[in-house]
Formats: structure tokens, sequence, C-alpha cells
């Protein structure tokens, strides 16, 4: 089988969910209710939370940082899979397929980041109520979601730049639908070593020390709340904490999930099944949490969309 570098590469192929045409309308209409819904929601909290001067605070700033990244997950992945399917061409450039795979990684360390800094707002909310307002100033806010912004684009940019080292056989096709890049990384000739060492050590790094840091923090927090006596205010403090749990949940129980799937099953097209419900289901469900469980949210939503009429 011939090699060929990234100079000369042909066209990938990405293999989608299912090679079936008879669920492929159906995909296409699942894909872009989910991506409308994705969007308009979370379009919706970021709108909310600008609009509402109640809600400028730390707590909030976060959640619409998270709004925006995932709407950018999803536009990374969604309309590219919608395409392929409505032009039943499966085909995507090398350039387009390591630039998907960065900005979906970029954007996967960003969400793993902003889920850290928000435990540390909770943390210091219920353990330092006094001095909230002082610790956790604009400025560190700032420079924290700063900080994880620019961690994610290194490491995003290190991960794919090493992918123009591999050869590549004739073969290039992904059977995924969307460019992840372990994919993109198996199916190269050449020595994928340091390709492979270099994830572990970004997927330690954000997925690790992110979620030691959401441990530390919620452990810190039970322990503070379970000194509270009265039985009402353990639960106002474990309350502000119910939406951020329950993304937490969401976003690193799905990506457990494929890290599980991917180790007792040979099947990639599973792979990538279990792979839509951290890139694409989490995103769509998150505003839903985030407007539910709580009063000031919907409040602030209530009087947004009740503007809309006046505004059209």
């Amino acid at each position: 089988m011939g090699l060929t570098n990234q100079t000369a590469a042909a066209d990938f192929l990405l293999l989608g969910l299912s090679s079936d045409p008879e669920l492929q309308p159906v995909m296409f209409g699942l894909f872009l209710s989910i991506y409308l819904i994705t969007v308009i929601g979370n379009m919706f909290i970021i709108l909310a939370i600008h609009s509402d001067s109640h809600l400028h605070t730390p707590m909030y700033f976060f959640i619409s940082n998270l709004s925006l990244t995932d709407i950018c997950t999803s536009t990374t992945t969604i309309p590219k899979m919608l395409v392929s399917i409505q032009e039943r061409n499966l085909s995507i450039t090398f350039a387009g397929c390591l630039t998907q795979a960065c900005f979906a990684m970029l954007f996967a360390s960003l969400e793993c980041c902003l889920l850290a800094a928000m435990a540390y707002d909770r943390y210091v909310a219920i353990c330092y109520p006094l001095r909230y307002t002082v610790i956790m100033s604009w400025r560190l806010c700032s420079l924290l979601v700063l900080f994880s912004l620019i961690s994610s684009t290194v490491n995003a940019l290190l991960l794919s730049l090493t992918v123009l080292w591999l050869s590549f056989c004739k073969d290039l096709e992904i059977p995924h639908f969307f460019c992840e890049i372990t994919q993109v990384i198996n199916i190269a000739c050449s020595d994928t070593f340091i390709n492979n060492l270099l994830i572990y050590i970004a997927g330690l790094t954000f997925g690790g020390i992110t979620f030691s840091g959401i441990i530390f923090s919620y452990t810190e927090i039970v322990s503070s709340v379970l000194k509270i006596q009265s039985v009402q205010g353990r639960y106002k403090a474990f309350s502000t904490c119910g939406s951020h749990l329950s993304v937490i949940s969401l976003f690193y129980g799905t990506g457990l999930g494929v890290c599980i799937s991917s180790a007792v099953t040979d099947s990639p097209r599973i792979t990538a099944a279990a792979s839509v419900m951290y890139t694409v289901v989490t995103q769509m469900l998150n505003p839903f949490i985030y407007s539910l469980r709580n009063k000031d949210m919907k409040e602030a939503l209530r009087k947004l969309i009740g503007r809309i009429p006046s505004i059209l």
C-alpha cells in the first residue's frame, strides 16, 4: 500500500454514524433539530444574562462563556455532517479535517477549564461568603477565562500541528462523523508514538487536573455545608450548586462512557455513536439545565422573551 505525506494527501472520507441510505434523512432532520435547539437555547442564555443586571455576577459570567463554548462546539461538528448528508459527499480535505480536529479539541479543553473555574467560584461563594466579592473580582474571572482560552488554544494547535509530521496510506476512511484527532492518527501509516503520547498528556492535563480541581472544590463545599446547623441553610447552599453538578455529571459522565465504549468494543461506529453524547447532546441540554433549575435565570428568560414582540 502506498504512502502519501500531508502535502499530497487526498481527501479524507468521514463515514458518519451509519451507511444506511434510508437513515440519512432521519439523521439529517434529527441533527438539524439538535443544532438549532443548541444554538437558540444557548443564545437565549447569553442574551438573558447580558440583559439582566441582576445576573452580572461571576457565576453567570462563566455560564455565558460556557454557553458560547457549547455553540462553538456544535458548530464545529454538526454543520459539516449535515452538508455531507445533504450532498451525499463524505469527503473532507486534509486542511479541513485538521482544522475541524483543532477546533473540536480547543472547545472540549475550554469546556473542561470553564467547568473547573465554575467549581472554584462555588467553592469561594460557600466556603468564604464574606470575602466572595473580593476574591472573585472581575479581573480574576477575566484572567481565568483568558488563561483557559490560551492554554486550550496552545494545546489544540500543538496536537494538530504534530499531525503534519505523519504520512498516510491510500485508505483515508475515518469511521466517525467528524475529524476526531485520535481517529485521524489511527489511519496514519507512520510512527504515531509521539502523537499518542501528547494526546495522553493533554488528556491528563485538561481532563485529570481540571476534574481533580472540581473534586477538591466540592469536597470542601460538602465539608462546609455539613457544618451549617439549619436544614434550610444547607438546602440553600446545595441548591446553588445543583445546575453545575448536573452539567459536570453530564459532560464527564458521557466522556467516560466514550472511553469505556472504546475499551470494550472494537467497533469504531459504536464509539462514534457514543461520542454524540458529549459532543452534541450535552451542548443541547446545558441551557435547559441552567434555565429549569435556576429561578433567577427563568425570570431573566421570561423578561427577555416578553420583550421579543416589541423588538419585532
